[in-house]
């Protein structure tokens, strides 16, 4: 039978006998004597000095790597936008200038009314979607697990592969989608070129591959509601509707507040969509603001103003992360009240 690992820095307490018949012998005694194979408290530090030396050339690598790709960037961003760079020429620093200029901006506005616009299409719906999937397909019906894999696939696929693909099928002249409306009487449709279809179809594809996540998280919550319940209010003369209402939802509450925060998360940085599919067009129609942030930076050489562009964005996020806390503690004391 193999022996437990020793402890490493762990010295005998000095009152804890090494022998259990050995009487306990009190510090102020004079009759004390240290143990032969104690380590000296000089040793001892040296001794802890090296494993954390030890432990921190373990740790290190990763700390570099937060620094580097995270914490630094995030630093050098923040001066950035308030400075007037091009990437290329010295920086000028310029204060607040680049923030009032995103005040007078009007493609920046265009940018945060579609970008607003995404996200209150997409979430409400990619959690209403989500949730219905999940409550059909927690029931005991045939081939259940092969839905479930079906409908989580497209969650896996990389929004490059998904603007490729759509690309092709809504293509206004050689696309399948006009093909077949051509075949059922429809006229030909702009769909990705059209400034009225181009945001509306962005949020399907996002819905047909975004909607999984919620059904997976949403079925595995449905697998913790208490069955007692359930069966009290049945006992109770409730039905399907009722149960859904005053059990089912109730308990499935913090899931769907993370749920809320999450998706809202991604809709205000989807970029890659936009990339592959629109480049922002057409007349600006689907320029969200992580894609006005790029083309600021990157297209225009404007660095400065596409990382104030950034901030704001970022300072978006977290109020959007405050109000959901606080939406959250306001109701878990009506919650818990409401229980008792």
């Amino acid at each position: 039978m193999p022996r437990l690992p020793a402890p490493l820095t762990l010295p005998q307490h000095p009152r804890e006998p090494k022998n259990p018949k050995e009487p306990v012998r009190l510090q102020g005694s004079g009759d004390q004597k240290e143990p032969h194979n104690r380590p000296e408290p000089r040793a001892l530090r040296r001794r802890r000095r090296k494993e954390a030396a030890t432990a921190w050339a373990f740790v290190s690598p990763a700390v570099l790597v937060i620094l580097g790709l995270s914490v630094l960037p995030v630093i050098w961003s923040l001066l950035l936008s308030f400075q007037a760079n091009d990437l290329v020429t010295p920086s000028r620093w310029v204060g607040l200038d680049n923030y009032h200029a995103l005040r007078q901006d009007p493609n920046f506005h265009q940018a945060v009314r579609n970008t607003v616009l995404y996200t209150v299409l997409y979430v409400p719906l990619s959690i209403a979607i989500g949730l219905a999937l999940a409550l059909a397909l927690n029931r005991r019906i045939r081939f259940v697990g092969l839905y479930r894999t079906l409908f989580f696939v497209p969650f896996v696929i990389s929004a490059t592969a998904q603007g490729v693909l759509f690309s092709f099928i809504l293509d206004p002249e050689f696309g399948a989608a006009n093909s077949l409306l051509h075949h059922v009487g429809v006229s030909p449709q702009g769909f990705l070129s059209d400034p009225s279809q181009a945001l509306p179809l962005l949020v399907v594809i996002t819905l047909w591959s975004g909607t999984g996540l919620c059904t997976v998280i949403y079925l595995a919550a449905l697998q913790d509601v208490q069955q007692s319940l359930v069966e009290a209010a049945r006992l109770d003369g409730a039905g399907r509707a009722q149960i859904l209402r005053h059990v089912t939802l109730p308990a499935l509450t913090p899931v769907s507040v993370f749920l809320l925060l999450w998706q809202t998360i991604q809709s205000l940085q989807v970029f890659d969509l936009v990339y592959v599919t629109t480049k922002g067009g057409p007349l600006g129609s689907t320029t969200v603001i992580v894609y006005f942030i790029w083309e600021q930076a990157f297209k225009e050489f404007t660095a400065g103003y596409g990382a104030a562009a950034a901030y704001v964005l970022a300072l978006a996020l977290l109020l959007a992360a405050l109000v959901v806390r606080v939406v959250r503690r306001e109701r878990t004391p009506r919650t818990k009240a409401a229980a008792s």
